[in-house]
């Protein structure tokens, strides 16, 4: 298997069966483009303050100023009416109905405050309900409303654990439509939650299967398609599939302004995925690394066939089979940490991941609360993810892949930092680079799939891409809470988001480098980390099997 590239290589790069094959693996990516970022939508806060009760006798001037102004410090410090408070209105009773003015003959800082008792009263204007007005996530419990966020990459840390080996275990195609089903049935059931706690018990579950039928559809294409049409799929193809979710999301929640029928019009496209199954096949590749070889055989020659080539009498070598059949070993995340080189890789890649995901995650959650249409700006930054893509796919065609991930870290980092640099009053210039910084961190997130699925071998490449992504999910897990401290200060997330962003890339630099490399099948053929001291070869235990069978087989000669 460690020339699979050579002995296909009669199939062409881009015949029917691999544009049939890419095109099928894309479009099981547009749900995930609704999955992960519906939430935006689904509890953006709207407009709220204290119900006043419409059967308490005030005058309209008593009611109008019956909720106190404060600072809104995510608005810049602006006065606004409370969120949170309301004057105590047995106190605003007894002055209306004794005549008095407010802030004539009441001095307003004088009254005493109370909570919101009787609840709140939400703008309707932009939603008909969201979760947030629906079960008052505000105020005292707007802690909750992050939270719903961090559960859902709960699950997605739980999917990225235990779906990578499940695809290296059992497959890639079994995995792939299993948690298509599980991410499309459960936002049905998430649809009739009867109380927040429900919410993100099927939330949870959602995030579990959203990353895990990702990730086996992208391993799918990495190894079933050839070296240049590996590359555009990888970078560009999954990533602006996801890309046109993302952008369809804003035009379901402009005209469904219901959090409910919202999830539900997310939910139904996914049941028009189950004829795929007969469509899209196993990874011969994934096949070969289980000793299946005439599994492996007869998909290559069905796509031969649909390539209209004649494939040749023996597509894999007995020498390769041998090799297969007798070096053949389970593999676990373990594997990940067990020599100096791949553990030096992992934990780098780890660290870089964690970044991208608090970039990537915090920027797009935060679309509502940029200056603007919540809709238009949503739509906006899915649209920039389209040439950040492209851009990833150029850059990982013709350049390096170290290189790369340092440029566009670094750059995003930078965006990031100079936006507190600008006026209050040019708001549009702050969008522009918070798009700007949106638009590097996309491209390092698809340059990220990519350069790893390189980096790893076979035998562990869904493993090690689970693993990225569930050690990267610590990252998404607290990127909401670092839309909430805009609460505190507007420029405090850009600091610490440009910050770290800018450090990840210069870690990157230390990665090994594949542009040109061959596919590593097994962890014998991973590049060496150049951060590492020296490199000193050690035996695995694969090379110890065949060494000492080797031994044998010529003493028995």
């Amino acid at each position: 298997m460690a020339d699979y590239d050579t002995a296909t290589a009669f199939l062409g790069e881009w015949g029917r069966f691999q544009q049939q094959v890419s095109f099928l693996l894309c479009l099981t990516t547009i749900p995930n483009g609704f999955a992960a970022l519906a939430i935006v939508f689904l509890a953006d806060t709207p407009s709220h303050r204290c119900l006043i009760p419409t059967h308490l006798n005030l005058t309209a001037a008593w009611r109008n100023s019956s909720i106190p102004l404060e600072e809104d410090w995510s608005h810049g410090g602006a006065l606004a009416p409370s969120k949170c408070s309301r004057y105590k209105l047995t106190d605003v009773q007894s002055f209306s109905e004794r005549g008095l003015l407010p802030g004539v003959d009441v001095n307003l800082s004088s009254v005493p405050k109370e909570s919101c008792v009787d609840g709140w009263e939400y703008d309707s204007s932009v939603y008909v309900s969201t979760i947030v007005s629906e079960w008052d996530l505000v105020c005292d419990n707007s802690w909750k409303n992050p939270l719903t966020s961090s559960v859902f990459f709960c699950g997605v840390l739980t999917g990225s654990f235990i779906s990578g080996q499940l695809s290296d275990r059992y497959g890639r195609k079994k995995v792939l439509f299993a948690t298509m089903a599980v991410q499309t049935v459960f936002t049905l059931i998430q649809v009739f939650s009867p109380s927040w706690v429900i919410f993100c018990a099927m939330f949870f579950v959602v995030g579990l299967g959203h990353i895990s039928n990702y990730m086996s559809a992208f391993v799918l294409g990495t190894e079933i398609l050839g070296p240049r049409a590996r590359t555009a799929f990888s970078t560009a193809g999954v990533s602006l599939f996801f890309a046109a979710g993302y952008m369809l999301l804003p035009l379901f929640a402009f005209f469904i302004r219901d959090w409910r029928m919202l999830l539900l019009g997310l939910a139904l496209p996914g049941f028009t995925f189950v004829p795929l199954w007969w469509f899209i096949p196993e990874s011969p590749r994934w096949l070969l690394s289980q000793g299946r070889i005439k599994e492996a055989e007869a998909i290559v020659r069905e796509a031969a066939k649909m390539n209209k080539i004649e494939p040749p009498p023996a597509i894999f070598s007995s020498s390769q089979k041998e090799l297969e059949s007798e070096s053949r070993r389970p593999h676990n995340i373990c594997d990940l940490l067990r020599s100096p080189n791949i553990r030096w890789i992992s934990i780098t890649l780890w660290l870089v991941w964690n970044t991208l995901t608090i970039a990537y995650f915090a920027l797009s959650l935060n679309t509502s609360n940029l200056h603007g249409n919540a809709y238009f700006n949503c739509f906006l930054s899915a649209l920039v993810e389209l040439p950040a893509y492209i851009l990833s796919w150029i850059m990982f065609r013709w350049c390096s892949r170290r290189l790369t991930m340092f440029l566009t870290l670094f750059m995003g980092g930078m965006f990031l930092l100079l936006i507190q640099l600008i006026p209050a009053d040019l708001i549009y210039l702050a969008v522009t680079l918070e798009m700007l910084g949106k638009f590097s961190v996309t491209t390092a997130f698809a340059i990220a799939y990519a350069y790893t699925a390189e980096l790893y071998p076979t035998v562990l490449r869904t493993t090690a891409i689970g693993a990225c992504s569930m050690a990267s999910r610590i990252g998404s897990i607290a990127a909401p809470f670092f839309i909430y401290l805009r609460s505190y200060s507007v420029s405090l997330p850009y600091i610490l988001m440009g910050s770290i962003t800018a450090l990840a890339g210069l870690l990157s630099l230390l990665l090994p480098e594949s542009n040109g490399m061959p596919l590593p099948d097994t962890i014998t053929h991973m590049q060496h980390f150049p951060g590492c001291c020296p490199y000193t070869h050690v035996q695995t235990e694969e090379e110890e099997h065949m060494t000492k069978r080797k031994t044998s087989s010529s003493a028995h000669i």
